[in-house]
């Protein structure tokens, strides 16, 4: 790429053709932190139980990782590394939907992670980078895209306002739907809780998956509303849909990623999701990510596509 050339964004789908992505960096994350620091129950858990990953396990699931998407010929970028930052989760720093780059309104404690992909941005046409209104809260985890639908993990004003977990609000939703008129956006609330990660459910990619080009995973405990989980399901059809357990949303199964509608990314540890990938006729590159895991987020987590065909 020319240094007067622009990346010409492309996300229609979470399963066409990868052709660029942004992938989280596992360099100098710092130490281990200490409770108050952790913004999602997984962490407390861990940093709790003297279990939370080191610096070099992190560093070897994604670059296992890294060797998956260069097998397919994906071009990888990365954020500039800001020393003892986490900076592990590019998925929640922004989206593309479209032709067009939105910035995330994250949470207080992660906004020194959206300076490290400037030098992105900055490849990318000033027309085509939208910043959020400064009230429409948004992380990209809870951002989704099925067809001609947007959905969005979004808090009410009462859970939003309750719980440290809650990223993304309802004039997050209203923000997209003005903006991306041609889409069906819908909001979907998820339970919430900062302290049991067994009952949280962080993101939305935490609960809810599309896969290859009609189906999908989904874990329907995870949605207080349970008129949504009829909605999917009237959508897809239910003999489209894999249906996981709490314990299997809790250990991230849906946080899988697609290279394309026939190959997926999953962990080594989900044999009953893998074989049913596989009886559907998708490729599934296995890949150990459990030690990542515990920090709350999985392989779709720790990327940000720019271009999928």
């Amino acid at each position: 790429m020319n240094s007067n050339s622009k990346i010409s964004l492309s996300v229609n789908s979470e399963t066409g053709f990868l052709k660029s992505v942004v992938l989280g960096t596992p360099n100098n994350i710092g130490s281990v932190p200490n409770i108050k620091e952790c913004f999602d129950p997984s962490s407390i858990y861990h940093v709790d139980n003297n279990s939370y990953p080191s610096e070099i396990d992190i560093y070897k699931e994604m670059t296992d990782f890294l060797e998956v998407l260069n097998k397919y010929n994906v071009k990888v970028l990365r954020p500039e590394n800001i020393p003892n930052l986490n900076q592990v989760f590019a998925r929640d720093l922004g989206f593309v939907l479209q032709d067009t780059f939105l910035i995330s309104n994250i949470i207080e404690n992660r906004a020194n992670e959206i300076p490290a992909i400037q030098h992105i941005l900055s490849q990318i046409s000033s027309k085509k980078v939208l910043k959020i209104d400064s009230k429409a809260k948004i992380e990209g985890g809870d951002v989704t895209i099925f067809k001609d639908h947007v959905f969005i993990g979004a808090s009410n004003p009462t859970d939003f306002n309750k719980y440290k977990v809650a990223r993304t609000n309802f004039e997050a939703v209203d923000f997209i739907k003005n903006n991306f008129p041609n889409k069906k956006v819908m909001g979907f609330e998820l339970f919430k809780s900062d302290n049991d990660k067994n009952e949280n459910t962080l993101h939305l990619d935490c609960c809810f998956q599309p896969v290859s080009k009609d189906l999908a995973i989904i874990a329907p405990d995870s949605f207080k509303n349970k008129s949504d989980v009829v909605y999917l399901e009237e959508l897809i059809g239910k003999s489209n849909l894999f249906y996981i357990s709490k314990d299997e949303k809790n250990n991230m199964y849906s946080n899988i990623f697609s290279i394309s509608p026939k190959v997926v990314i999953s962990d080594s540890r989900f044999s009953r999701l893998n074989s049913w990938l596989q009886q559907k006729d998708i490729l599934v590159e296995e890949v150990n990510y459990s030690e990542i895991s515990k920090m709350g987020g999985l392989f779709r987590c720790s990327t940000l596509p720019l271009i999928r065909e």
